[in-house]
């Protein structure tokens, strides 16, 4: 019995090793997938037949000749079946559905704002029903449900806490897997939005990064020697709640003086608010049109900004004392005022930054904006899904 299971390991080990090379090498031959994988080709040859037949893969024909018979080409089917990706944020939905390939075939932005835990689940039921009524056919359908939430989610995806949303001990996993009897990913935001980043974005090349995810509040995901670390119990990267103002005012969290405070995109409006700028009601158009104000020269926003890019360089700091990444990414809604924080940012960290952390250290801002999370959380599914699967 032993041996039978451990034949069956080693053949579900040897799948995954081929459909990962396919994958992410395709067009390829049988023969480059043996050479590439070590794999001889006999069992190169068998796994490949079972993949096509489960639809994962397709040939086209042929390739380039190195002497002999041009050979057949594989490349993998990212269209065999459709994830759902949503970052679930303080103040907004952003749903996406992607192919197994992380590319983008459809997405759903909803804006609210202080919103029950109810009213907000009715919204997030409602965007993942439009997902699903939009995916093209395919042989597997919808394969799972990725969700990023700004808030500590524990080893069996409940959120413990979130403190901008004021939730606590909330199982959303249990209640989306037993209405849609599909496969769900409960995922901190910040780690979900550093591993979009590492897959699709600014981290494609890196394998230490930092991901700051500075929206409402400020989530952390690290990326070390290439894998997504969440610490023994899940909690890592709650840096948004590390203090920086000894006795400064209290966060909803329970500290005092959490970096939040001072460098997201809740305290640029409530500075704003207290200079008397008349900004909407939404926290959402407010963003936009601060930065409208800005790119329109206004000296009192113009300063805000900068106050606010100054605090994000104090926390970045620290963090590059810490973890000496090779990149720092700044993501999430703050990322769209790049133009106007990073001057200030750049003079905080490279004022005060330990001089040898300036080797090779990239400070960037997402490429992917707000989508960051939302394919995170989605690829998250699809891998899990290719993972049961084989």
């Amino acid at each position: 019995m032993n041996q039978t299971w451990n034949q069956f390991v080693v053949k579900k080990g040897n799948k995954s090793l081929v459909l990962k090379t396919i994958k992410e090498k395709s067009p390829i031959s049988r023969a480059d997938v043996a050479n590439q994988t070590g794999l001889n080709k006999g069992t190169v040859s068998s796994l490949v037949s079972e993949l096509l037949e489960e639809q994962l893969l397709y040939e086209s024909g042929p390739g380039e000749s190195s002497g002999g018979r041009r050979p057949v080409m594989l490349l993998f089917n990212q269209k065999a079946g459709y994830s759902i990706g949503i970052d679930l944020g303080v103040n907004y939905l952003l749903g996406v559905l992607t192919d197994l390939q992380g590319n983008v075939c459809n997405e759903k932005k909803v804006k609210y704002s202080q919103l029950s835990y109810e009213e907000i689940k009715t919204k997030l039921v409602d965007i993942i029903d439009y997902l699903i009524s939009s995916a093209p056919p395919s042989a597997y359908g919808i394969i799972g449900i990725g969700i990023g939430v700004p808030g500590t989610v524990n080893m069996d995806g409940e959120i413990v806490v979130a403190p901008n949303l004021g939730w606590r001990n909330i199982n959303l996993q249990k209640v989306l897997e037993e209405k849609y009897e599909l496969p769900v990913i409960i995922e901190n935001e910040a780690n979900a939005g550093a591993y979009g980043e590492k897959k699709f974005g600014a981290g494609k090349d890196l394998d230490n990064i930092i991901y700051v995810s500075a929206g409402i509040g400020i989530g952390v995901g690290l990326i070390l020697n290439g894998k997504l670390y969440k610490g023994s119990n899940g909690f890592s990267g709650e840096l948004g709640h590390m203090t920086i103002e000894v006795n400064g005012p209290k966060c909803r969290c329970g500290n005092e003086g959490c970096w939040e405070l001072y460098a997201s995109e809740k305290a640029l409006l409530t500075n704003a608010q207290q200079l008397g700028i008349k900004i909407p009601s939404s926290e959402e158009n407010a963003l936009e049109f601060l930065n409208q104000l800005a790119e329109s020269g206004d000296t009192e926003t113009l300063a805000l900004f900068n106050k606010i890019g100054d605090y994000l360089g104090v926390g970045i700091n620290n963090i590059i004392n810490i973890f000496n990444p090779q990149q720092v990414i700044i993501g999430n809604r703050l990322a769209t005022s790049e133009k106007w924080l990073r001057e200030s940012l750049n003079n905080r960290m490279y004022n005060q930054i330990l001089k040898f952390h300036h080797k090779d250290l990239q400070i960037n801002f997402s490429k992917l904006s707000t989508h960051a999370t939302a394919l995170g959380v989605a690829a998250f599914s699809a891998e899990n899904f290719l993972k049961v699967e084989m």
